[in-house]
């Protein structure tokens, strides 16, 4: 079945909000209508229709007048198995010692590998993306140099495959956390398809902000794979959670944030112990010194 989608632009919420609403009334209806603010500074706003009917034109033509819009743009989206498009997408991941794969890769696994299940329907955090891939490759360097955990806690944690791999290669408390709730189902999806229920404990928090990680403190080893801004808001609470001598590794950076962060860490008793990038991401593993 065709798709087709209809997108303009335009200036203000409410004429947007409005725009929106009068294209729900339009014949043939669009199965979705979207209103979101363009996140350029501009001020613009844009608005989007579904139809699996060609639109009326027309019709959409006198809704950009009235509304102060720009001319709808329309065009019809190829049909696409994007399940299968996924699949093809997310081939296995190598990090070291750990694997990270879907389901329908099974077949791929390599002898002596420590495999992480993600499946395509919940990709973000599998690894592909620089900054997964590159705290999995600093989770390996320190254990390859002898570094060892009982208590671990994943900020920020996606799909919990940060908080899985720590669990496959140490016994101990490992917490994995998450403001958006729809992340924590899907950590706790994840970990009832690797059989890692009863290993990592999820729950729902801004930061450290949850009595179950409070009462865990302080970690051996700190996960925080979220964005500049939150890391850096976060640095003394990551601080004040890990013990000394313990390490934080930390990505969400963009290669040219790096300097920044480390700054601001750096200023209240961290050390750098590693640094990598991959792509356009950093990775930082970083040590409390106390």
């Amino acid at each position: 079945m065709p798709t087709f989608t209809a997108l303009t632009t335009l200036s203000g919420k409410a004429l947007a909000e409005s725009l929106g609403d009068a294209m729900e009334r339009l014949f043939p209806e669009p199965t979705g209508v979207g209103v979101f603010e363009v996140e350029d500074g501009s001020g613009l706003w844009e608005v989007g229709g579904y139809f699996t009917e060609t639109p009326d034109e027309t019709a959409l033509a006198v809704l950009a007048a009235a509304f102060q819009a720009r001319p709808f743009v329309v065009s019809e989206l190829p049909e696409t198995d994007w399940v299968a498009h996924v699949r093809r997408e997310l081939a296995p991941v190598e990090a070291g010692r750990f694997f990270v794969y879907g389901s329908h890769d099974a077949d791929k696994l390599p002898d002596g590998c420590i495999p992480l299940l993600i499946e395509a329907a919940m990709a973000f955090g599998t690894g592909h993306h620089g900054t997964t891939l590159g705290c999995l490759k600093a989770l390996d360097r320190l254990i390859e140099k002898g570094f060892k955990a009982s208590k671990v806690a994943d900020i920020g944690c996606g799909t919990a495959v940060l908080a899985m791999a720590a669990a496959r290669v140490w016994d101990g408390e490992i917490i994995a956390s998450d403001i958006d709730p729809v992340a924590v189902e899907v950590a706790e999806a994840n970990l009832k398809a690797n059989e890692m229920l009863s290993a990592v404990k999820c729950v729902e928090a801004a930061g450290f902000d949850h009595p179950d990680l409070k009462a865990n403190a302080p970690y051996d080893l700190i996960f925080a794979n979220i964005l500049k801004g939150p890391l850096i808001a976060l640095a003394p609470d990551i601080l004040s959670n890990l013990r000394i001598g313990g390490y934080a590794i930390l990505s969400g950076i963009l290669n040219e944030q790096a300097e920044d962060v480390l700054k601001v860490y750096s200023q209240i008793g961290f050390n750098q112990s590693q640094k990598q990038e991959i792509g356009d991401w950093t990775t930082l593993i970083l040590t409390n010194q106390g």
